[in-house]
């Protein structure tokens, strides 16, 4: 698992451009499969990508997308549906064609059978190839809460009243939180090639410490990361707070820094 720590929010979100862009140069004309995050977590990051789009001509032309989770009941043109939340916030200003953009159906008449179709059709696309993450206050990666397995697939999940507390500042109320959701599981999660998880303030600080310091426990899914390959996490200042090892993280980007110049 590689650490690396910005200075702040915006740092972050160029890093984890970076990543991005690495993925659809190597991929080119062939098409990176990518795996995107909706929340706040990757706004930022959304809106780097953008810019680089408009002004250095950095091409998603050939990409395809998949969603990580939608809403059960919310209809894909909802305000708050994540089907159009990552269209108004970022493929909808980039040049990846929008029928390729791909989520979870909310309004499927039986939601158990679309998660079936949905992880399925990952794996008819070739698997994802850079997947973006964000990360709940209580260590939650999709809409992996807690106990999740850590086997798990695309499936109908329950929110924590955490998280629907979390969540229902996008909402008029928490009264109007959607209670169920359609999310990959920590193994479809687990299964893309390259995963890049930001998080950004000190309300992120202990699931980040738990994620990457405390054991592997389905208390908190995301640490189910430290057993993946090819993990970049990307946190600020305030995110890495209530880190141990957080000058031996500094140490070895400051020597990795020094090779790549």
């Amino acid at each position: 698992m590689e650490i690396i720590i910005a200075k702040d929010a915006e740092q972050a979100a160029a890093v984890v451009a970076d990543r991005f862009e690495e993925v659809l140069h190597a991929r080119g004309e062939d098409g990176a499969v990518l795996g995107l995050a909706t929340g706040s977590s990757p706004v930022l990051t959304y809106r780097e990508l953008i810019s680089r789009h408009r002004e250095q001509g950095l091409s998603f032309a050939h990409a395809r997308a998949f969603l990580l989770d939608e809403y059960i009941g919310l209809s894909a043109d909802h305000e708050q549906s994540y089907h159009r939340f990552i269209r108004d916030t970022f493929t909808g200003h980039v040049d990846i064609p929008d029928e390729l953009v791909l989520s979870p159906d909310g309004e499927a008449p039986d939601p158990r059978a679309e998660a079936v179709r949905y992880d399925a059709s990952i794996g008819e696309a070739g698997g994802v190839d850079i997947q973006i993450l964000g990360i709940g206050a209580n260590g939650h990666i999709g809409f992996n809460e807690p106990t999740s397995s850590f086997g798990s697939r695309t499936r109908v999940k329950t929110l924590t009243e955490q998280t629907v507390r979390d969540n229902a500042r996008f909402f008029s109320s928490s009264d109007e939180v959607p209670i169920h959701v359609l999310t990959q599981g920590l193994e479809t999660i687990r299964e893309a090639r390259r995963i890049v998880l930001i998080a950004t303030g000190e309300g992120k600080a202990r699931a980040v410490r738990d994620m990457v310091e405390g054991p592997v426990s389905a208390a908190c899914p995301a640490s189910i990361l430290q057993m993946h390959p090819a993990v970049t996490v990307v946190v600020d200042e305030s995110a890495a707070r209530d880190l141990t090892h957080a000058d031996y993280y500094r140490f070895i980007q400051s020597q990795k820094d020094r090779l790549d110049s």
